[in-house]
């Protein structure tokens, strides 16, 4: 995997980064049909950035008329760069870095032979100039787009479970250098940790697992004036699927905005860690949360599915 992670790496520390060139590379690898990726560019307040989105077909897939199930994998993230700002790939871009290696590692596998079970859907953004913006207890990067539109490009109706994957570094939370998994998040519900993804997690990087925790605040959509830890839940706001938050940490606070401070291991232990959950839940040996426990929550208590829209406007005092 740390050989498609250089690939990548290299590719996106330039200031001429864009979509093309990464479809490019992704098709190189999945030999004469192509990737079948998708670029889009948008044009937002701050700039343009190119969405990115491959299909990786599975030998059951739904996409050939098979059962097996669907996941998506999103490389959330600002920007890869913040020029002229700064000079260099940022440490936000770690999150499309793992996405775009895991997707050229499976279009790989696939031309060898090599298929999943299930289809793939990856989608990340490539932006080498996107701006920043003040956080505590560090600064983080912006977008040229806001999160709104991401989801739209990012998140698809086809995907029945997502593994977002993101730089997690901004925070005095996870005082931990590698990878950490959050709490599964549906329709509004913050539910336990899926020990099944626990497991394996334990399993690829050879150390104990690791979690972090996840506030109600996290999961609300952008824009609404409170305090979220970073952008890798957002996904769980614009669809009913359950989203699992891949965290690629530190043990001490880094701005997203730095450079220097991506750590190519942990992109690549990110990337190989998606394509095992990519094997294993399109095989039906995992899932992301329990149906017949959220199901019961749902029905004691209601839907919480009030927190994935921009709720009520505060009201202002008299």
């Amino acid at each position: 995997m740390l050989k498609y992670v250089l690939d990548i790496v290299d590719l996106l520390d330039d200031p001429d980064a864009d979509g093309k060139r990464v479809v490019d590379y992704l098709d190189s690898l999945a030999g004469p049909d192509g990737s079948g990726a998708r670029v889009t560019n948008v044009v937002g307040e701050y700039g343009s950035t190119d969405f990115v989105l491959v299909r990786i077909p599975g030998r059951t897939g739904r996409s050939a008329g098979g059962a097996a199930r669907t996941l998506g994998v999103i490389g959330r993230l600002g920007g890869i760069g913040a020029r002229p700002e700064v000079t260099g790939l940022v440490s936000d871009a770690d999150g499309a870095a793992a996405a775009l290696a895991a997707a050229a590692k499976l279009l790989d596998m696939r031309r060898r032979g090599d298929a999943l079970p299930g289809d793939v859907i990856i989608g990340t953004h490539i932006c080498p100039n996107a701006p920043t913006e003040p956080h505590d207890p560090v600064p983080f990067m912006g977008s040229p787009v806001d999160i709104a539109t991401m989801n739209r490009h990012e998140v698809t109706g086809e995907m029945e479970a997502v593994l977002s994957v993101d730089t997690t570094k901004g925070n005095r939370i996870i005082n931990h250098k590698g990878l950490a998994l959050s709490p599964t998040v549906k329709e509004g519900w913050v539910l336990r940790v899926s020990e099944q993804l626990g497991e394996l997690l334990a399993v690829v990087t050879g150390a104990p697992l690791v979690t972090y925790p996840v506030t109600t605040q996290d999961i609300t959509p952008y824009g609404n004036g409170v305090h979220h830890i970073n952008s890798i839940l957002q996904p769980a706001t614009a669809t009913n699927a359950p989203v699992v938050g891949l965290a690629i940490t530190s043990a001490a606070a880094v701005p997203g905005c730095q450079t220097g401070a991506s750590h190519e291991s942990d992109i690549a232990s990110a990337a190989r860690y998606a394509v095992e959950v990519a094997k294993a839940y399109g095989g039906g040996q995992l899932d992301f949360h329990d149906a017949v426990e959220f199901e019961n929550l749902v029905n004691r208590y209601g839907p919480l599915s009030h927190l994935q829209t921009a709720g009520r406007e505060s009201r202002e005092s008299s």
